[in-house]
């Protein structure tokens, strides 16, 4: 009896150790905390949030993933090992008669963004409540701050990701736009493609042609999240990162039928459009790039 207390102390005590690590990597057990760009994910959850419809012609949900039966992703930092998130690998990464896991993508969205309900100056310093939420807040930003840092030794300029984000922005809807499915693959990770060939066969259906045009500069541009994704328990520099970015554009829009009518929308009126997608590259594998890995409605 007493053997079985001392280790039960020893086990919370680890778990108490690690905890301040975890935190800024993201630590989970489930994907509780996370979003999978899947459209028809069965059996696994019941909660659904729904994907930003970018376009008129989109529609899309991604799902809350709960589940204990994925692959566990560590990180390790010195001697203190954490959790960092937990997924599976697609199957076109895995090598076959090996351990090891090539991983393109972690495939889910980590911590998608939300926008917090603002309180009161009173209520956030002078009650327990307040100075909750304030503790939750700092966490929230330094966990963003520190994702940054990493990104900046890999050379990261803001204004230089904003324009190249915004590029890759309207590459991305004139490819949906167009149904240009084969350059499309190479802008998004993998199963954002699967949603999105899902959206492009929708939208056929319904119209034959569309004229979708993107007014530049954009009106606004800024970053609301960042976060990292561990892969590896032994090197904690293999890690993804994803930035979840709020896109404010004007926007032009004209849908056609088979005989060439005019079916919705007006292509001589811009229309005010505001879009959060999450961003994603690797930042351990040779050559990576930032991709398109979900889209979120708010």
């Amino acid at each position: 009896m007493a053997f079985g207390r001392l280790q039960t102390i020893r086990s919370l005590y680890r778990t108490l150790e690690v905890r301040d690590f975890s935190s800024l990597l993201g630590s989970v057990r489930s994907y509780s905390n996370v979003i999978v760009n899947e459209t028809n994910f069965r059996g696994i959850s019941s909660g659904s949030y729904e994907c930003n419809h970018d376009l008129p012609w989109t529609s899309r949900k991604i799902q809350s993933l709960r589940s204990t039966t994925a692959t566990e992703l560590y990180v390790s930092m010195g001697e203190r090992r954490s959790v960092a998130t937990q997924a599976k690998a697609p199957s076109q990464a895995r090598q076959m008669g090996s351990f090891k896991v090539s991983m393109t993508s972690p495939g889910i969205i980590y911590e998608p963004y939300a926008p917090r309900e603002s309180i009161s100056f009173w209520r956030r310093w002078f009650t327990r409540s307040g100075w909750r939420r304030t503790k939750e807040d700092i966490i929230l930003e330094l966990k963003s701050a520190f994702a940054i840092t990493k990104l900046r030794k890999s050379g990261y300029s803001k204004q230089k990701f904003y324009k190249e984000a915004l590029d890759l922005y309207k590459e991305i809807n004139t490819q949906i736009a167009t149904g240009d499915k084969t350059s499309l693959r190479k802008a998004v990770t993998e199963n954002m493609y699967s949603g999105l060939k899902n959206e492009i066969k929708q939208r056929e259906s319904r119209w034959s042609t569309l004229y979708w045009e993107l007014i530049e500069p954009a009106v606004k541009i800024r970053t609301l999240r960042a976060r990292l994704i561990a892969v590896d328990r032994n090197d904690q520099n293999k890690v993804f990162i994803q930035l979840t970015l709020e896109f404010l554009t004007k926007q032009k829009f004209e849908a056609y039928d088979s005989k060439g009518a005019v079916v919705a929308g007006d292509k001589s009126k811009e229309v005010l459009v505001r879009d959060i997608w999450v961003f994603e590259k690797s930042l351990f594998h040779p050559g990576a790039y930032w991709r398109l890995c979900g889209r979120i409605k708010l």
